[in-house]
């Protein structure tokens, strides 16, 4: 199976200024999604779509492939990642380039490893799905668990908590919620559908303690914390939450 990998890095961000390159341990941001795309085994090429001249330099010094610039129009803050996917793949098919599916990499996701990208890819093949999408357990932040708050301050409980609310959390119903590592997807569910998650889509699972997704400068912290206890935190993993034995 031919994978595309692609880095999606616009330059404006509201959040954190300049944010695909903020620092982190002494990189740019975007080194890491760079650095173990890099690695892969399974991903056909790697290309980085950005719109803005230093992302686009930065890259190339990390050994990413940037055949041309975003169009600008395709880097506003209400921009559909579907549309720069689409963008990328009208631009490769007019070269008679194609592929058959295509990996959406995240620079906001620093703590995606190979194995989940080459992993990812593999789980497609076996399957036979049109998708994989990255999740994490939702853990102690179980939905049973959630409030409104009115403006007066007074709480309420969501009609969805009612006939969980007060159970301990190991007899709460398993959920996962969507992490943005791994994005998979076959380009005919993109350029059909206009869809990043097909009809039959699968979970890649993520530990929690890897489900870093960077926005605010909080968010950045955690990541820095994250990676200087990065053995630590591996060697912890359990087996749960490992891949190995990831379900068809």
């Amino acid at each position: 199976m031919q994978v595309l990998g692609i880095i999606p890095a616009r330059g404006g961000s509201k959040g954190i200024p300049r944010k695909n390159i903020a620092p982190l341990r002494g990189k740019p941001l975007l080194a890491y999604t760079a650095e173990a795309a890099l690695k892969s085994r399974r991903l056909a090429r790697v290309l980085l779509s950005t719109d803005d001249e230093e992302i686009a330099g930065v890259g190339k010094g990390l050994g990413l492939d940037v055949p041309f610039l975003r169009p600008a129009a395709l880097a506003q803050d209400h921009t559909l990642t579907i549309d720069v996917l689409l963008d990328v793949i009208a631009r490769l098919q007019a070269c008679g380039e194609t592929y058959d599916a295509v990996f959406i990499l995240q620079p906001t996701n620093p703590l995606r490893t190979v194995t989940d990208i080459d992993g990812a890819i593999e789980l497609m093949e076996r399957t036979k799905c049109d998708s994989v999408i990255a999740f994490a357990d939702v853990g102690g932040r179980h939905p049973a668990r959630m409030n409104t708050v009115a403006a007066d301050l007074r709480v309420s409980d969501p009609p969805f908590a009612k006939e969980l609310e007060g159970l301990p959390r190991q007899l709460l119903p398993k959920l996962y919620l969507r992490e943005g590592s791994v994005y998979l997807t076959r380009t005919s569910v993109l350029t059909q559908q206009h869809s990043i998650q097909g009809s039959d889509c699968r979970a890649w699972i993520i530990p929690e303690w890897r489900a870093c997704g960077i926005d605010t400068k909080f968010d950045l912290f955690i990541a820095e914390q994250v990676l200087e206890h990065y053995d630590e935190l591996a060697a912890h993993e359990t087996a749960e939450h490992r891949n190995e034995g990831v379900r068809a």
